[in-house]
């Protein structure tokens, strides 16, 4: 593994996490050079690959290719006696009678990402892998989190709505000790390099971009986040286009939050998804705190790599009654927008708590993210002054 100041971690504990962050990045390149072939298999053809889970949610062969793929390169390099991995997918409809294609399709996906692991700087494994260890893969995901030890979090394709319309989604992975995020990579594989493209839809982009095609050298879009708790920095890569190797620090930039504190210049996101939060509470809560922009509906934890990229400054949640907010879904998030610095909180102004299980459980209302603490103050207050007269 490469030396410490590479990382661009030379602070705090220099040593610490260091070996773990360098392989959770690489995984998550790889990660999203999967999942961009099967984006492209997807947009261009209407196939069996999107199947629905118990909640309607949409599920692909990237979800569950990718969960295998990061689950085999943790244990591999890690030895998989140390790793302890929650996430969101299992192997139930993957193990049916009836989804054999299914399953052939993901180990064939595993087998071609892995193959390409040298390019990462990691090491391939000797023989292709067959079903059964891909599902075992899959399946040794089974952590159930809590306040004690370590494990990681993984969502294989946070926001897959979005990446079966061809638009954002995100590839997540946070390691978490005795109750504490202690390391977050964001990989956003759509991300555009050009903050003003993050209003167009995804396809629009693809349009224009073929009109006008980026030169081989040009960062167009695409880009890996990540950081280590106590570093006070978070740092940016693009992603592994084409032939090409990782070559740490792989163009590494730093990454800050925005400095704007006026409301009235803030810009702010939410879900696109109306089930998974109150867009009308949002919208009453930022015009009494004097948000005057057009909210940035993206999807996935796309919104906070826009937070700690400074290309966005408040993200609010306040999901509906019943909803629980579940770990992956946040814990790389948070970290990087902190170290970024920037402030995630509930919406009582409390840290979120990822030592109780899959779950945040004790969540005060919602979540809210910001680029700097004025900011994060007026929101809270404004929450308190509106939260009883809401519905939700």
């Amino acid at each position: 593994m490469e030396e410490t100041k590479d990382m661009g971690f030379s602070t705090l504990e220099p040593e610490k996490y260091s070996k773990e962050l360098d392989i959770a990045v690489r995984a998550v390149q790889m990660a999203c050079f999967l999942c961009q072939k099967v984006q492209e298999s997807l947009i261009s053809k209407t196939t069996s690959q999107v199947q629905a889970k118990d909640d309607n949610s949409p599920v692909t062969i990237a979800d569950w290719s990718v969960q295998a793929t990061v689950s085999w390169i943790l244990s591999e390099t890690l030895g998989s006696r140390n790793v302890a991995i929650i996430a969101e997918e299992d192997v139930q409809t993957l193990s049916k009678t009836d989804s054999a294609g299914l399953l052939e399709a993901v180990v064939q996906t595993v087998n071609d990402c892995l193959a390409e692991a040298p390019r990462f700087g990691l090491k391939a494994p000797g023989t292709s892998l067959g079903s059964s260890e891909v599902l075992e893969a899959i399946s040794r995901c089974n952590s159930t989190g809590g306040p004690n030890g370590r494990f990681w979090a993984l969502d294989p394709v946070d926001g897959t709505l979005g990446f079966v319309r061809g638009d954002q989604y995100a590839v997540a992975l946070a390691l978490i000790e005795d109750g504490e995020v202690v390391l977050g990579v964001l990989g956003c594989p759509n991300y555009p390099m050009r903050k003003e493209w993050l209003s167009y839809h995804h396809r629009y982009h693809r349009i224009i971009s073929k009109l006008t095609p980026p030169t081989s050298e040009s960062w167009d879009k695409g880009c890996v986040i990540y950081a280590r708790r106590g570093s006070g920095e978070a740092w940016m890569q693009p992603l592994i286009q084409g032939h090409k190797k990782l070559v740490w620090p792989n163009s590494a930039t730093p990454v800050k939050v925005s400095t704007i504190e006026n409301p009235a210049l803030a810009t702010f996101c939410e879900p696109v998804e109306k089930a998974n939060s109150s867009h009308s509470f949002t919208a009453g809560l930022a015009h009494s705190v004097g948000l005057r922009k057009q909210p940035l509906r993206v999807y996935s934890m796309v919104k906070y790599a826009a937070i700690a990229r400074g290309d966005a400054e408040v993200f609010m949640k306040f999901a509906r009654a019943g909803y629980k907010e579940k770990i992956w879904d946040h814990a790389a998030g948070v970290i990087i927008i902190q170290e970024a610095g920037g402030v995630v909180t509930d919406a009582g102004g409390c840290p979120l708590d990822f030592s109780k299980g899959m779950y945040l459980e004790g969540l005060d209302r919602g979540i809210i993210a910001c680029a700097g603490g004025k900011l994060h103050e007026k929101i809270i207050g404004a929450v308190d002054a509106s939260w009883n007269s809401s519905s939700l």
